[in-house]
């Protein structure tokens, strides 16, 4: 048998085609099998044999043609069998493929039917002999005819239905990466493609992981041929679901404890980063895949998900997409962060939507995702974090001020998305070692050339970075050193910033604190002034943070001392004996700048009390410094007033004078010093007696510095104001330099007054003699204090503002308590010394609110603590106690009417001081509101409220302002105190942010506030606006407001009447608030309230618009169902309904000419615009889906044509005429005529601009109504009427009479009446010139 089957195939090699037929037919057709397969087996001349049979096989002959299709049927399944060596299955298909165009029809058919049957079976396992299936197609689609079932089909026909009936089977997961591969050498129309690639798609999550990449490479290369959509969509989504699948199973796993993991993360991740690579190459390769990738994410951005960011960052490294998909990525970022602004304002659109898609959670996510050799993406991190920072970061103010804001909260889009960019590149400076330098020089190449600009967000990231991680930054410290080299030209706050960040290395590199002192060495000689105040910032902060031996712990000094440090300090040695030297060498560096400008002196007596509390040990040093800086300027002749010299505290040059030393503040820094190392000698007996030498030292040091105080006081009690130099009639304008000069001296022996009286009070004991002498102090003080003023007021040249006081915050609060809260029987005596003087009571509170704004504004407050947050609170803590108490348990009734004035401002004032305090917290301590109320003392008479709810704590002090401005608003309207009312309102509005909208204290606030609305009636503008105000923002996060502004809509109509003045309008009273005096404001308030609710609703439509479109571009049209309207589309109806009927009421009010009358006409003009946009999403939705128009839609359209548009047009008319009856003047007011025309045209020009846009709005919304009709075959114009007000108007009635006059004065009356009328007009037509030259023409 093998000797036969040799002959076919030594007869294959040779010239005679007649005996190789004989031999082959003298085989059946199961030897010829055999023989095939036994030397396919072994691999040897398997390809001649089979060139043999089919070299003997004629296709002509119906025994060749069945020859080939058995050699066809037996090869295929035996290649897929896995037998055969690859080599021998590959060379078997490649001669089958070469003969396939041989086969006849039928034998064509026979065959793809064999694949399909294989395939459905899953008999094409290893996929080896699918190559053969696109050639067997391709002539298969070449036959004329074939038969199928009874009948017959073309050849391109029966491909068709081969590949129908092989897509809608069941397909072996293990070939759908053969078959895919299979399907990209077929020819396909574009709807088998669309079918195939849904398919493919669907076979996805039946695959093991490891498959995927393979076949999303396939899916990749056959999107070639079209669905280049279809197939990256399908992707992402697979992924976004696996995403979604494994965060679910480990929040369920975390919370059972157990390890549920189908698909481990780490593969996954895997996974998704090659399938990433993948994409990225074929975008590349095919730049009609890039454009149509982005396009998907250009229209909305709730398609992405952490693998799409991911797939964006690696597209980004492709140079003609970068600025593409970062502008995408802003985009979407800032839109997510409005989109959860807008949804978080407003319940109604909470209750409608539900959850929020946050694009800044993916792309943090896709940060930590990263981490998995995701190198492809990090670059893009990178990049997307800086340009966050740089679109996004602060920028500079009016004149390149920079505003100073709360670091810590991002509280408007912007600043969430610069805060994002910053975590971006923190997480990814954390996480992968490769960009760390990267990062690191970014960020200080910015530090160093954005001068002009902020650069508060990048010192917090660099901040942020050194505590993360000190010791990896240590490795990069050389780009440190270099950022060194330019400190002394940065502006000062970046210096302070980066010092202040960089305070961490230090103390474990040597070499960086070198380079430091160096730098700060040469910036000492600058001469740029802020260079050498830079020098002393970097100065006082290394000595602040290098300890010598024997300072008192942190904890003794109440300074905490940030993680980060810790953390540093763990790895480094203490060194204190070299500490010591390095902070003398330092402090005989600063020594020299007290011979400099003011500023810097000023620095140093700032810094030296922070460095004293830090650094005890220093404590002679500084003392001994600021001793014989203050010799300078103090008289020691005990005889002779005043104690101090301020001739040498200022200096000249030119003729303009200048403060060279900051007297007040060195005096204000040695107390503070002083006091605070007696306190800390007094506690600290235990001390061991080693240094007894020095401590002497300091002890005649300090009591020298005590004699000075004393007599300081003394002799500065006697002093009058013309020893001096200053008296009433002295000269303070700041436009010469003798008032210059006078107010320098004013401004420093106040200071000096300031600090003597915090130094006397705390060194009195409460002691009646010292503070009499306190007083007489206070007295001289306030004498100097009040010329000021009364000078500030007078002169042409504006004098500079009240001087900030030199009184710590601490001494504010000690001060505050002690004179209201005290009882203590002991003190009583020597506190009614104080208690007595108004002015000094009214002074120590004024103070504190001056404080509490510094506090609010900057973050930070003068003096001693001011820089440390947690004292700095606590201060708060005790004045709001003090506050409260003293202005809710002080009855007016018991003073008397002249003291009753002053006791109710001093009221006014402890309620200001409230609310700024407040304020402060939920700027600067959002998180501790809690804590500043639980620490305000409770009256005795009241109840005490829940300690274990925060939320009961703040309604507590909610009610305790309720109440008293119920007592406001119980009395008459002459005994009403429109300021203390308007302060109680602000205060509720603050406490009233700290409750959560769903609890039930919310409801109560909102219900209180409704009743108060609804029963005051007090005629006071500003009062009526902070209740309203309070009212709506309490109200939007309760429910829509609509309901609410139409019933104030109906009260305005009723208190201002109609713009027809026949028409008596109902008189209704919702809200008594409403009045005569109070409607127009009113008015402006509702207006605004009616342009968020317009904001909402256009939002809304906007996103049904892009939802309506990413379905329409989806699997398929959105089905709805017959006879229910959408959720959003009704609501959005409702909406517009009570809102056009609202505008009915105050489109019908007499509004004063002015602001309320153009604001009412912009929100017309808006709400047709949105209307307008509502009709062509109606156009859309009727368009694609040919649904019928809701019924509520058709109501509002009613609602709207026969309700709001005449009137709109009466109030028009109304606007217009009452323009020009404001226009005339008094007749007998000559000269004032031309101003008040004058007046009377801007405001016209200012006014008719609106009306226009009026008009447009209106015809553009009937325009887009008429194409609706068309579209939904409803005739929704028959409740629109025609206008009847445009840019001219024809009153017919006045024509008449013109017409029917005289005949003589027949046609000058009807020529004049229609110039007067051209000339009303605002833009005369073309219609009206030529109906006056009628008019002409006919008179003639």
């Amino acid at each position: 048998m093998k000797a036969e089957m040799d002959q076919i195939v030594l007869l294959s090699d040779g010239d005679s085609t007649v005996e190789l037929q004989k031999c082959l037919s003298s085989f059946t057709n199961d030897q010829l099998i055999t023989g095939i397969t036994n030397y396919a087996l072994k691999g040897k001349k398997v390809g001649a044999m089979i060139k043999g049979i089919f070299k003997g096989s004629t296709p002509s002959s119906t025994e060749g043609s069945n020859r080939r299709l058995l050699v066809y049927q037996h090869c295929i399944p035996l290649c897929e069998s896995g037998d055969l060596q690859t080599e021998v299955a590959a060379d078997i298909i490649g001669l089958l493929m070469l003969e396939t165009h041989t086969l006849p029809g039928p034998s064509l058919a026979k065959l793809a039917s064999l694949f399909v049957e294989a395939i459905k079976v899953g008999k094409m396992g290893s996929g080896k002999s699918l190559e053969l299936f696109p050639t067997v197609l391709t002539a298969l689609s070449a036959c004329e005819a074939l038969s199928y079932g009874k009948g017959e089909l073309s050849g391109e026909e029966y491909k068709k239905q081969l590949i129908n009936s092989l897509c809608s089977s069941r397909w072996d997961p293990q070939c759908v990466i053969h078959l895919t591969t299979m399907f990209r050498d077929v020819p396909l129309s574009s709807e088998e493609l669309q079918f195939l690639v849904e398919k493919v798609l669907r076979m996805l999550t039946k695959l093991d992981l490891q498959e995927i990449p393979p076949l999303v490479y396939q899916l990749l290369l056959l999107s070639a041929k079209g669905c280049k959509k279809q197939v990256l969509d399908g992707i992402i989504s697979y992924f976004k679901e696996q995403d979604v699948c494994q965060e679910e199973e480990q929040k369920q796993g975390e919370s059972l404890d157990l390890e549920v993991q189908s698909i481990p993360q780490d593969q996954l991740r895997h996974v998704e980063g090659t399938a990433i690579l993948h994409i990225v190459f074929a975008i590349r390769l095919n730049h009609d895949l890039g454009r149509e990738f982005l396009k998907s994410f250009k229209t909305s951005y709730g398609d992405l998900c952490p693998f799409s960011v991911a797939l964006l960052l690696s597209v980004a490294r492709i140079q003609r997409y970068e600025e593409q998909v970062f502008d995408l990525l802003k985009g979407a970022i800032v839109k997510s962060f409005k989109d959860e602004q807008l949804q978080l304002a407003s319940k109604f659109l909470q209750d409608l939507l539900h959850g929020h898609c946050s694009v800044a959670q993916m792309i943090l996510d896709t940060v930590k995702n990263s981490m998995f050799g995701w190198d492809h993406v990090t670059q893009g991190l990178v990049q997307l974090g800086f340009f966050l920072m740089d679109a996004f970061g602060s920028k500079p103010g009016p004149f390149g001020k920079t505003t100073e804001g709360s670091a810590t909260i991002a509280r408007t889009p912007t600043q969430q998305a610069c805060k994002l960019g910053g975590q971006v590149l923190l997480q990814g400076f954390k996480m992968h070692e490769p960009i760390r330098g990267e990062i690191l020089e970014q960020v200080l190449n910015r530090l160093v050339t954005k001068t002009a600009s902020p650069v508060t967000h990048y010192l917090d990231l660099f901040s942020d970075i050194v505590v993360s991680a000190p010791m990896i930054l240590l490795e990069s410290s050389s780009k440190v050193t270099e950022t060194f080299d330019h400190l002394s030209y940065l502006p000062l706050a970046t210096v302070q910033g980066l010092l202040k960040a960089v305070q961490p290395l230090l103390k474990v590199s040597m070499s960086l604190k070198d380079s430091l002192i160096l730098v700060l060495r040469k910036a000492m000689f600058s001469s740029q002034l802020d260079g050498r105040k830079s020098a002393v910032t970097g100065f006082l902060l290394l000595l602040k943070n290098f300890k010598v031996l024997g300072s008192l712990a942190s904890s003794q000094c109440s300074q905490a001392v940030s993680t980060s440090q810790i953390q540093v300090d763990v790895h480094s040695r203490y060194n204190s004996a070299a500490n010591e030297a390095f902070c003398l060498e330092i402090l005989s560096s600063l020594r020299r700048c007290l011979g400099q400008q003011a500023d810097v002196r000023l620095m140093l007596y700032e810094g030296f009390y922070e460095v004293l509390r830090r650094n005890s040990q220093l404590a002679s040093s500084i003392m001994q410094t600021l001793f014989t800086q203050l010799k300078r300027y103090y008289e020691p002749e005990q005889d002779l007033l005043p104690p101090v010299k301020l001739e040498p505290c200022i200096t000249a040059l030119g003729d303009q004078v200048y403060l060279q030393e900051p007297l007040a503040h060195l005096v204000s820094c040695t107390v503070h010093c002083l006091l605070w190392l007696q306190n800390m000698r007094q506690t600290a007996n235990t001390k061991s007696d080693d240094s007894d030498e020095e401590e002497e030292e300091e002890e005649g040091c300090q009591s020298e510095l005590q004699t000075i105080l004393e007599s300081m006081t003394r002799r500065m009690i006697k002093s009058e104001l013309e020893d001096f130099e200053l008296d009433k009639s002295a000269e303070f304008s700041m436009g010469s330099s003798v008032g210059v000069k006078n107010s320098i001296y004013a401004v420093l022996v106040m200071g000096v007054y300031e600090i003597l009286m915090e130094y006397n009070f705390i060194k009195a004991n409460y002691s009646k003699t010292r503070f009499e002498e306190l007083m007489e102090l206070f007295n001289r003080y306030h004498k100097l204090s009040e010329i000021l003023k009364e000078k500030s007021g007078k002169g042409r040249v504006p004098s500079h503002k009240t001087p900030r006081s030199l009184l710590s915050l601490g001494f504010i609060s000690t001060l505050l308590t002690v004179l209201f809260r005290d009882s203590t029987q002991s003190r009583e005596e020597a506190l009614s010394v104080l208690r007595s003087s108004g002015e000094f009571v009214r002074y120590a509170v004024n103070v504190a609110v001056q404080k509490i704004q510094q506090l609010e504004e900057t973050g930070n407050t003068d003096g001693p603590d001011g820089q440390n947050t947690d004292r700095t609170f606590r201060f708060l803590c005790d004045m709001t106690s003090v506050l409260m108490w003293r202005y809710t348990n002080i009855p007016s009734i018991v003073e008397d009417a002249g003291r009753k004035e002053k006791r109710s401002s001093l009221s006014l004032l402890c309620l200001e001081g409230l609310l700024k305090i407040f304020t402060t917290c939920q700027q600067r301590y959002p998180d501790r509101m809690a804590q500043l109320l639980s620490t305000m003392d409770i009256s005795e008479d009241d109840a005490e409220p829940d300690d274990g709810s925060a939320t009961e704590m703040n309604f507590f002090y909610i009610r305790q302002f309720q109440r008293a401005l119920f007592t406001q608003l119980s009395g008459g309207e002459e005994e009403f105190n429109s300021k203390e009312a308007q302060l109680l309102v602000s205060i509720l509005s603050v406490l009233s942010r700290q409750l959560k909208p769903s609890s039930q204290q919310f409801v109560q606030m909102i219900t209180w506030t409704v009743k108060i609305c609804k029963e005051t009636s007090f005629e006071d503008s500003a009062f009526s606006k902070g209740l309203l105000s309070l009212l709506f923002n309490l109200h939007v996060l309760y429910k829509s407001p609509v309901s609410l502004l139409l019933e104030l809509c109906q009260d305005i109509h009723s208190q201002l009447g109609d713009i027809d003045q026949d028409v008596e309008v109902e008189k209704q009273s919702h809200f008594a608030i409403v009045n005569m005096k109070t409607a127009t404001t009113a008015a402006l308030l509702v207006l605004s309230q009616v342009d968020r609710v317009l904001d909402e609703v256009d939002w809304l439509i906007a996103r049904k618009k892009s939802q309506m479109a990413s379905d329409k571009s989806g699997s398929g049209e959105a089905t709805q169902t017959t006879g229910q309207q959408d959720p959003i589309e009704k609501a959005v109806t409702l909406q517009l309904g009570t809102l056009l009927t609202a505008l009915n009421e105050l489109v019908q009010t007499a509004l004063l000419p002015g602001t309320c009358t153009i604001t009412l006409l912009r929100e017309l003009s808006r709400t047709y615009t949105i209307l307008t946009t509502l009709v062509k999403y109606y156009i859309q939705v009727c368009s694609s889906q040919h649904s019928a128009l809701p019924a509520r839609f058709e109501k509002l359209v009613k609602l709207s044509g026969s309700h709001l548009t005449p009137q709109c047009y009466s109030f028009i008319t109304y606007a217009q005429s009452g323009e020009f009856s404001s226009g005339g003047a008094d007749d007998k007011k000559k000269k004032k005529r031309n101003e008040v025309n004058t007046a009377a045209s801007a405001k016209l020009l200012r006014e008719t601009k609106a009306i226009p846009n009026v008009v447009f709005s209106i015809e553009q919304y009937e325009k887009y109504l008429i194409a609706l009709s068309k579209k939904s075959k409803v005739n929704l114009m028959q409740y629109m009427k025609l206008s009847t007000s445009r840019d001219f108007r024809i009153n017919a009635a006045s024509l008449d009479a013109a017409m029917q006059e005289q005949d003589d004065s027949q046609e000058v009356s009807a020529i004049s009446y229609c110039n007067k009328q051209l000339q009303r007009s605002i833009f005369p037509s073309t219609f009206t010139v030529q109906l006056f030259s009628f008019l002409h023409y006919i008179s003639q």
